[in-house]
């Protein structure tokens, strides 16, 4: 049985370690930017980080840069068959990883993300829940709404250029050469719904706000079903 992450919010030796190992290695294969007000990111309380999926770069590089500019661990729900591995297991558990069975349904997973969330850490998620094929922002799950919702978190929206051109999916390692931008956005916080405003309706809301709040940090090209064009408007 796979033991649980400690659910934390300092950074370790072992964390700012790892974060920097990630950077260099980061930086001698691409070259990596990040565009907008890091302070504007609370240093204290609940944070959701929401960010587009098309990569293997993408935890990479908002863990190891978001760790150095913070100082706040970042959390993150992984698949538990990671945790089954030697010394990656290992490494996972004391970085930051939370283990959640894939097919256990999502309540699992929100249970978690809702008490780290509750405890005043940070939790970055891709509300996708899985990498794009094509790069474009896909459709995404009403789960990261439920949870601003519930837990009151203000929202952080990520947009990850072009990281799909340096690691696409399905390539086995990352493409040697050009350039990853990791925009942050402004937090925000979503409005209590309407009581009057049906509850699936409003999570569907909910949802769209986030992910057109990350599209906009994104090139046309990216923006998918959020793009001006979307179903949405």
């Amino acid at each position: 049985m796979t033991s649980e992450t400690p659910i934390a919010g300092h950074v370790t030796l072992l964390i700012h370690l790892l974060a920097l190992v990630a950077r260099v290695l980061a930086r001698s294969i691409t070259r990596v930017r990040i565009e907008g007000d890091l302070d504007a990111i609370p240093r204290e309380g609940a944070v959701l980080v929401a960010a587009n999926h098309a990569s293997n770069a993408d935890p990479v590089v908002i863990g190891a840069f978001l760790t150095q500019a913070l100082d706040r661990r970042v959390n993150w729900l992984g698949k538990k068959e990671l945790f089954d591995v030697p010394v990656l297991g290992w490494l996972a558990r004391n970085s930051g990883i939370h283990p959640v069975d894939r097919g256990a349904a999502d309540l699992e997973a929100f249970k978690m993300a809702r008490r780290i969330l509750d405890a005043g850490h940070l939790l970055a998620v891709f509300p996708e829940g899985t990498r794009s094929s094509t790069g474009k922002l896909q459709p995404a799950k009403d789960g990261i709404a439920l949870l601003a919702l519930r837990t009151g978190a203000p929202i952080v929206p990520i947009g990850i250029v072009d990281a799909d051109l340096v690691w696409p999916k399905g390539r086995r390692l990352p493409r040697p050469g050009g350039r990853i931008t990791v925009r942050i956005g402004t937090p925000f916080h979503l409005e209590t719904p309407d009581a009057t405003v049906d509850r699936r309706a409003a999570k569907t809301l909910a949802t769209d706000r986030i992910m057109r709040a990350i599209a906009e940090l994104l090139p046309p090209r990216q923006r998918g079903v959020y793009g001006t064009d979307g179903p949405s408007g």
